[in-house]
C-alpha cells in the first residue's frame, strides 16, 4: 500500500553531526531533519538551510558555538519548503536570503506546504503551530550575488529549476565546498513533488562543473572528498532520469496513476529501495512525474485535500484528477484531451501565481544580457543562456586550506558576479 508519510522509524534529532567540510565549512545533519550548513568568516556566520522548527534550529547554534561565537549574519534558504525554513528566525540573523522565485513560492504555496508537511512529516512538525509565520526572505536574488564574511567569500546562485523552480546552491571557492540542498541525495530518496524533472539533470550538471572537494546535500551524510561528491551527484542523476523516464513509458502506454505508481516503483525499488524515506516520497514523486510527462511544466500544488486524493487514487479507492473518467467507462480519452484538460486545471491551480516562467523562458536565471547566447552552442542546450560565473568559480582547489589574509567589509554585498562565460564547460 503506497503511504504519504515520512518514515516513521526516524527519530527527528537523534544521531547528531557536526562535520567539518573544508575551511571553515561545517555540515549538521540529523536523523529525521534537514541538513543545515555553516560557513564561518572572521566577522560573520553565514547558515544553509535552517531546520524545520526554532528547537531543532537551536540545537545546530549548540554545536556551532562550541567552536565559535562570532554572530551569525545571514541565514541562506536554498528553497521554500518547510523543513528546512521554519527555524530561521531562532538564528537571529542580519538577513534571510532566497532566490527570487523562492519568495514567489512562498506567497503562492508556502501555507499549503506547512500544511501538507506537517502532515506528512508529523514528528519533526509537532510543535509547529498551524498558524505559524512563514521565514520569509528579508533580501532575493535573481540569479547570483558574492558575500564577504570577512576574509572568506560566498558566493550564491541559482542554476535553474530542479527539486523546485527556485533551487540555490551556495558555493565557497577558497574551501571548494558546495552546499547544494534538495538539489541533490545520497543517503536519502529525493522529494519530486515540485520538481520540473527535465530541468533537474542540468542543475547537477552545473554542480558538478565546480568540481567540488565536499558537498553537503540536503538530507543525510555529506560528500566529504572528489569521488563521493561525484556519486552523490550521479545517484541523484540516475533517481531522477529514471523516475521520469519510467513515468513517461507508462504516460505513452496511457496506463492511470495507479498503474504507473506500481510500474515506476518496480523500476526504482531495486536500484533505490533502500534509501531513507523512499515509500514516503514516492507517491509524490511519481504524481509529479506523471503530470509532467503529460505535459504540466509547472507543479501543482500540494494542498491536503489534493494529498487525500493521491492516495485514494493509490489505492484503488477512487480516481485522481485526469483519471476520472468514469462518467465515460467506454470511451477512449486521447492523450491530447488529457493533456488539455490537464492544462487548464493547471491555470486554475496557479490562477494566483503570476506569471511562472519555464526554464527556456528565464534560462534558469542565469544570464548575461537578454538574448545572451552561450559562446560554444554545444555545450549547452540550444535555448539555454550562459552561466553568469567567473572563471574562479570553476578551479579546482588546491589541496590543504588556504591562508585567510586582508581586511574586509562583512557587511558587503555585491549583487552579481563577473560576467563571463564558462569557458570550457565541463558538461
Amino acid at each position: 500500500m503506497a503511504k504519504t508519510t515520512t518514515n516513521s522509524e526516524a527519530v527527528p534529532g537523534e544521531n547528531e553531526r557536526f562535520e567539518k567540510l573544508g575551511h571553515n565549512c561545517y555540515a549538521y545533519s540529523a536523523d529525521g531533519c534537514s541538513n543545515t550548513g555553516v560557513v564561518i568568516g572572521d566577522k560573520g556566520i553565514l547558515i544553509v538551510d535552517a531546520q524545520a522548527t526554532p528547537e531543532h534550529a537551536q540545537r545546530v547554534l549548540a554545536k556551532l558555538r562550541d567552536i565559535s561565537d562570532t554572530p551569525v549574519k545571514q541565514v541562506v534558504l536554498t528553497h521554500f519548503h518547510a523543513d528546512n525554513s521554519l527555524g530561521a528566525h531562532a538564528f537571529e540573523p542580519s538577513e534571510i536570503i532566497a532566490s527570487d522565485l523562492t519568495r514567489r513560492m512562498m506567497d503562492t504555496r508556502g501555507r499549503d506546504e506547512i500544511s501538507v508537511s506537517k502532515q506528512r512529516s508529523a514528528a519533526l512538525l509537532s510543535s509547529v503551530p498551524d498558524n505559524v509565520e512563514l521565514s520569509e526572505p528579508s533580501m532575493t536574488i535573481a540569479s547570483s550575488m558574492t558575500i564577504d564574511l570577512g576574509g572568506l567569500e560566498v558566493r550564491l546562485m541559482h542554476l535553474g529549476r530542479g527539486h523546485t523552480m527556485g533551487d540555490m546552491v551556495v558555493w565557497v571557492p577558497e574551501s571548494g565546498v558546495i552546499f547544494a540542498g534538495d538539489l541533490v541525495q545520497e543517503t536519502a530518496a529525493p522529494y519530486c513533488g515540485d520538481a520540473h524533472l527535465a530541468d533537474w539533470p542540468r542543475a547537477l550538471d552545473r554542480i558538478a562543473a565546480f568540481r567540488p572537494n565536499a558537498l553537503m546535500p540536503g538530507r543525510g551524510r555529506s560528500a566529504l572528498d572528489a569521488a563521493a561528491v561525484t556519486s552523490a551527484v550521479e545517484n541523484t542523476r540516475e533517481y531522477i532520469t529514471l523516475l521520469r523516464d519510467a513515468a513517461e513509458a507508462c504516460v505513452e502506454q496511457s496506463l492511470g496513476l495507479k498503474d504507473t505508481f506500481n510500474a515506476v516503483q518496480d523500476a526504482l525499488a531495486p536500484r533505490f529501495g533502500s534509501k531513507t524515506d523512499f515509500e514516503g516520497t514516492l507517491p509524490f514523486n511519481v504524481a509529479r512525474a506523471y503530470d509532467e510527462a503529460l505535459g504540466l511544466d509547472q507543479p501543482q500544488v500540494w494542498t491536503l485535500e489534493r494529498v487525500a486524493d493521491l492516495q485514494d487514487a493509490l489505492n484503488g479507492i477512487a480516481p485522481v484528477g485526469h483519471e476520472d473518467v468514469s462518467t465515460q467507462p467506454e470511451e477512449v480519452i486521447s492523450e491530447e484531451a488529457v493533456v488539455e484538460d490537464q492544462a487548464a486545471e493547471e491555470i486554475e491551480a496557479n490562477e494566483d501565481t503570476g506569471d511562472l516562467v519555464s526554464e527556456s523562458e528565464f534560462a534558469a536565471s542565469l544570464v548575461l544580457d537578454e538574448g545572451a547566447e552561450l559562446e560554444d552552442e554545444a555545450a549547452a542546450p540550444e535555448d539555454e543562456m550562459a552561466l553568469d560565473l567567473s572563471a574562479d568559480d570553476i578551479v579546482e582547489p588546491e589541496q590543504g586550506e588556504p591562508e585567510v589574509s586582508g581586511e574586509a567589509n562583512d557587511d558587503e554585498v555585491t549583487d552579481g558576479l563577473e560576467e563571463k562565460v564558462l569557458e570550457d564547460a565541463r558538461y
